[in-house]
């Protein structure tokens, strides 16, 4: 990996590093094989939907290709044909992946993963937004894409002492963006990524040009109170806002267990740092839709994603053995905001409206909640992890969401 960094082609800086290359070791991987199929399972749930939670015959579906069949070597070539580099901020070791596009006068975007997320799931997004002309686009439309992995999350460095909370990655994605020589660049998110990448726009940089959201947080303070209360719809809600509401307050009350433990207490999720399919489990635990669209990859069905896509994922976070320090982020924001509230961003906004993610932002509150709105587009198609989803409809979205500020 001896690409250069900087937008200065073939200048270095120093404090930026090539990440060594990944090369687990056979020995390690034989022994997460033998851990799977070592699996001790419980008995099937007791009712014939998800309502329990993952269900036996989707994990046990999921342990048969772990265990015998996946191939790590696949997504570890993968990731080794990227420009993998490593610098420190706030003095700690961040991963990122930088691609520039051949192409003159291309737009710096950086583009932030969520949980339980790695950069594995912007890969397919790489070459559609570097290479625009080979993917239904023009020139105009290239951007140099960096891809970070978040503090605690795959190949970052694990954070020893509180502190690194979404704001403090926001400041730290602009260190990066300047350290990589760019003065003037756009953000992306979705899931953690998104409220990272609204916290960007809170925080309002000189150099931020603008940010896009497949998750944006648009809803005013009292409607979300009321959801997360489980009160009923406030009177006077149009159509789209009270579909909003009725499912955002199901997120509330059936779909984020798993925020809950890991804002609390997430050193005590030992299990998932020992047990990979304890880890694969808890990971497919989403919401109610994310799951449904991850869980029928291992039925058989094809759209959207892939059996490897999911263990490539899983796998990156059991060999890096980052499950506790990722869950940590929850912990570090518990109290400090909400996920899906307006926040303030002042910076000009482009929102793309998937249909099965958590709640589809009405228009009415996009526009309340952001300012500067220069985008609004609803998809026919695509959920909560649109990128790794639905690479080629997220790819359109960026162009022409961000085509206005070029």
């Amino acid at each position: 990996m001896t690409q250069t960094t900087g937008t200065q082609r073939g200048i270095e800086q120093p404090e930026i590093r090539p990440l060594e290359k990944i090369n687990v070791s056979e020995a390690e991987l034989a022994e997460l094989r033998r851990r799977v199929n070592a699996t001790k399972w419980p008995e099937r749930e007791t009712v014939a939907d998800a309502t329990q939670g993952v269900q036996l015959a989707t994990t046990q579906a999921l342990a048969r290709y772990w265990g015998t069949d996946y191939d790590w070597r696949k997504c570890e070539a993968k990731l080794n044909a990227l420009p993998n580099f490593i610098t420190e901020i706030d003095g700690l070791d961040i991963h990122f992946i930088h691609v520039r596009s051949k192409h003159e006068n291309a737009l710096p975007v950086i583009v932030t993963h969520g949980w339980p997320g790695s950069v594995v799931e912007q890969l397919k997004i790489i070459d559609p937004l570097t290479n625009p002309t080979a993917h239904g686009g023009t020139a105009a439309d290239a951007f140099d894409v960096v891809i970070p992995s978040m503090p605690g999350y795959g190949f970052s460095g694990k954070p020893t002492a509180p502190g690194w909370d979404p704001a403090h990655i926001a400041r730290a994605w602009v260190t990066l963006m300047k350290r990589l020589g760019y003065s003037k660049f756009v953000a992306q998110g979705g899931d953690w990524g998104a409220v990272i990448t609204e916290l960007m726009g809170v925080q309002a940089a000189p150099e931020l040009l603008g940010i896009h959201t497949n998750m944006p947080g648009v809803f005013p303070a009292a409607i979300d109170q009321a959801a997360a209360s489980g009160a009923p719809a406030p009177a006077g809600l149009s159509a789209d806002e009270k579909v909003a509401f009725e499912r955002l307050q199901f997120v509330y009350q059936k779909g984020i267990a798993y925020g809950y433990q890991m804002g609390l207490r997430p050193q005590t999720l030992y299990g998932i740092a020992d047990s990979p399919v304890g880890l694969a489990a808890y990971f497919l635990d989403h919401d109610a839709r994310s799951y449904a669209l991850i869980s029928r990859t291992f039925a058989g069905e094809t759209e959207g994603l892939t059996r490897d896509d999911i263990l490539d994922n899983i796998t990156i976070t059991w060999l890096t053995n980052t499950a506790l320090s990722g869950a940590r982020l929850y912990w570090e924001f518990w109290g400090k905001g909400g996920y899906f509230n307006v926040k303030g961003v002042s910076v000009p906004v482009a929102v793309s409206v998937f249909p099965d993610e958590l709640y589809p932002a009405p228009q009415s509150w996009t526009e309340q909640a952001y300012p500067k709105l220069i985008h609004f587009n609803k998809l026919p198609k695509g959920g909560h992890f649109a990128a790794w989803e639905q690479p080629k409809l997220f790819s359109e979205e960026l162009r022409a969401g961000f085509r206005s500020l070029r």
